[in-house]
């Protein structure tokens, strides 16, 4: 480099060198001119000795603590502000469905009509102070969480040593309608609080006072106290008296043990309860309730309507999953729905299920138990969710997760057959372990070398171990009960199914619904189908929204034709000759499989017919062993029963791998009556008994159409009155004329003669 470009380069480093240091110290002087005014600034503010303690370092300590306690509040109030992330949070519950049954008769409702609801100024008085008094006194007062009402309920609840006063607001309850559940968490009274004031930013007190009344739970299977005064007192909310008003507030603290059509002395009194509530506020004068004591209010007697309420609840919740699958520009939210259900078949499996636990129950120490009865489609013809709906909403045949025992082992003999084996194969029957592991049979004894048909009727529990070890060759038993899983799901089993070396003998917990659709594959000739309740979805108005048959999940192939009638071949020896003999149907092809888990805590049958399949379980919410009890007794016998209902007047359908059904032999008491009556020639061909066909029923459907023309035209008719006869023609039968064949459902059985409800 040139000598005199050395000498510039190093001038512009010296240059910048002098600037950076100038900059810097100008800066830095600055700052200081800065720091030394705002410190003589200051200095006017300075508080010294006893007011500096007394007033700014309490301050200073607050303004600390309070942002510290900002963020943690906003940390907590992101998870509940989450729930209302949807734009139609004040419309997510807000539904009116009524259901019909699969003939088009009334079966009940579930929602709440919110668009026409009773205004709130035509409440009775009575209602709204008799409810203020009782569950939210300071109501207009606070700002949606009532800090003295909850210090004094701590105080009562802690001098009483348990619960005795809530603390919930009414907003705070309003907020668990809309967007919580029903858990007992910190985590669910955090999320409250911050939605009951979120709620008090967006409406005004009668509005919130409104939602409450229309939203809360009144039990008996009604939501908002309008329906509750229909179902209880059969009469509008605007008419109740005082004595009816003070048994409707009572009800929001425990709808189900305070409901009058089930224990109506633990009504009145907490009635009265409410009464004294309404003295204390200063709502009222004792001389102004003293009538409403002597003459306490009297609900309709409701003991003998039977309505599904647990299937009522099933098809609501499912009908909520299909409503929020409709386009967000549709807005309608009143609905009818014609669902699956016949109610000749409900009725049946409810009576069932009570005649045996009220005969055998405390013999066999069972108290609860559920069905699920099914067509080859997977629409849901009965579903009974527990002994009595009254004492326990909690439906057993959705929710409970219960061991299914050897009831699963149908599955694993499938995977068996799809990898090779037969109904034919011999396995030798006799002692394994995996690991630490060793399953035992049934009477702690082994049969040696028998064929899985021979293996399934006997419910060996050592064959389906042994083969989930084979079918897993150098992988190991994992593999093979991985294959067992992975055809379960292929069934349509959704529990979790966790792998355990016990899971081939049924030790993982599956529902009574999943189990029984699923047993459907099998005279489905392995298709499998999805459990549904709705078939038909309409508007107020009558026009259709939505249909199963066309818009709903078409049946998959899960395993082929083949292995399904093999199968069906191997369970319908568990019925004839092995462990479910009771379930056997007169004339009927019938399969299944019994069930029973450790220390009898379970006991199931699951069982198919051509038409139908039903899964029946029996035991404890406690999960308390029962008395021995297994799948070939009540469980078997209640299922036999169900189904005998379930094909009256059905045409009886071939079951593929089993043909058609056998005569059973007459009873010994049968034989000999037989024996001692007068000799005759009776017809003995194997096969169903005769039924009326559906080509049959329609041809009696046009005929009776006919003569109730002619007898009109002629004036006059010989089997009934013209106003009777205008009734049978809208009769359920022609609910839904332009859809009355399809309603007749996929086992050709149809509402006519044979099925009015």
């Amino acid at each position: 480099m040139p000598s005199h470009w050395k000498q510039r380069v190093r001038n512009f480093f010296l240059d910048l060198d002098a600037r950076i240091d100038s900059t810097l110290f100008s800066s830095g002087k600055g700052l200081r001119e800065l720091y030394e005014r705002y410190s003589t600034f200051m200095d006017r503010f300075y508080v010294g000795r006893w007011k500096r303690w007394v007033f700014i370092e309490p301050l200073s300590e607050a303004a600390t603590l309070g942002l510290g306690g900002m963020i943690l509040m906003l940390t907590l109030a992101i998870p509940a502000f989450r729930e209302t992330a949807d734009e139609d949070w004040l419309k997510k519950s807000d539904l009116a469905v009524t259901f019909l049954d699969r003939y088009g008769n009334p079966i009940g409702s579930r929602g709440i009509k919110h668009n026409d609801s009773i205004p709130l100024e035509d409440f009775p008085d009575n209602l709204i102070k008799a409810t203020l008094a009782t569950e939210d006194r300071r109501f207009y007062d606070h700002f949606g969480i009532d800090v003295p009402g909850l210090a004094r309920a701590l105080v009562t609840n802690a001098q009483a040593g348990g619960v005795r006063q809530g603390g919930s607001s009414i907003t705070q309850q309003l907020a668990k309608n809309l967007f919580l559940n029903n858990e007992r968490t910190i985590e669910r009274k955090v999320k409250e609080a911050f939605l009951a004031i979120w709620l008090e930013t967006r409406l005004t007190k009668n509005e919130i006072l409104k939602l409450y009344l229309d939203r809360a739970y009144m039990g008996g299977g009604t939501f908002g106290v309008d329906g509750a005064a229909h179902f209880y007192f059969n009469k509008s909310v605007r008419d109740v008296n005082l004595a009816e008003a003070a048994m409707l507030a009572g009800l929001f603290k425990a709808p189900t043990k305070y409901a009058p059509h089930i224990n109506l002395p633990a009504a009145r009194a907490r009635a009265n309860v409410v009464l004294d509530n309404l003295v204390d506020a200063g709502f009222m004068t004792e001389g102004q309730v003293f009538g409403a004591r002597r003459n306490p209010a009297v609900a309709v007697d409701r003991r003998d309507e039977n309505s599904p309420n647990y299937y009522l609840d099933y098809a609501f919740d499912e009908m909520r999953k299909l409503v929020d699958t409709f386009p967000k520009s549709y807005t309608e939210r009143v609905f009818v729905v014609r669902t699956a259900i016949d109610m000749n078949v409900q009725k049946a499996a409810e009576e069932a299920i009570e005649n045996q636990l009220r005969q055998f129950g405390r013999d066999y120490h069972a108290t609860q138990a559920a069905t699920v009865v099914s067509d080859l489609d997977g629409g849901i013809r009965a579903m009974v969710g527990g002994r009595d709906y009254g004492a326990s909403q909690f439906n057993r045949a959705t929710d409970a997760y219960r061991q299914p025992g050897s009831s699963f082992k149908p599955y694993v003999y499938t995977t068996a057959l799809l990898n090779g084996f037969t109904p034919n194969s011999k396995i030798v029957d006799g002692p394994v372990c995996i690991g630490n592991w060793c399953p035992q049979n049934y009477g702690h004894s082994y049969s040696g070398q028998v064929t899985l048909t021979q293996a399934i009727t006997r419910s060996i529990n050592v064959v389906p171990v042994k083969l989930s070890i084979m079918m897993g060759g150098k992988e190991g038993p994992k593999a093979g009960r991985a294959k067992i899983v992975e055809v379960a799901r292929r069934f349509g089993l959704k529990a979790p199914l966790p792998d355990t070396p016990s899971l081939p003998i049924g030790s993982d917990e599956v529902t009574v619904l999943e189990h029984a659709v699923a047993y459907a594959t099998f005279p489905n000739r392995g298709k499998a189908v999805t459990p549904h309740s709705v078939l038909e979805v309409r508007t107020g108005a009558g026009d259709l929204v939505w249909r199963w048959d066309r818009d709903g999940p078409k049946p998959r192939q899960a395993i082929p034709p083949n292995i399904a009638a093999d199968m069906a071949g191997m369970m319908s020896h568990v019925v004839s000759e092995g462990t479910a003999r009771r379930a056997a149907l007169d004339g009927i092809p019938t399969a299944g499989k019994t069930g029973t888990t450790n220390a009898y805590r379970d006991a199931w049958f699951v069982g198919y017919t051509g038409n139908f399949t039903c899964a029946v379980w029996y035991g404890n919410d406690d999960y308390s062993p029962t008395n021995r009890m297994t799948g070939g007794s009540l469980p078997a016998q209640t299922w036999h029963d169900i189904m005998v209902a379930a094909h009256q007047g059905v045409e009886v359908k071939e079951l593929v791998g089993v043909g058609m059904g056998q005569k059973l032999p007459p009873q010994p008491a049968q034989a000999n009556a037989q024996a001692s009556a007068a000799p005759r020639v009776l017809e003995t061909k194997p096969g169903p008994p005769p039924v009326l066909t559906k080509r049959g029923a329609d041809i009696l459907v046009r005929v009776e159409k006919l003569l109730d023309d002619a007898a009109r035209t002629a004036g006059k008719t010989t089997l009934n009155e013209p106003s009777k006869t205008g009734k049978a023609e809208s009769s359920s039968a022609l609910a839904f004329p332009e859809n009355y064949v399809a309603a007749a459902g996929p086992d050709g059985a149809t509402p006519a003669a044979p099925r009015k409800n």
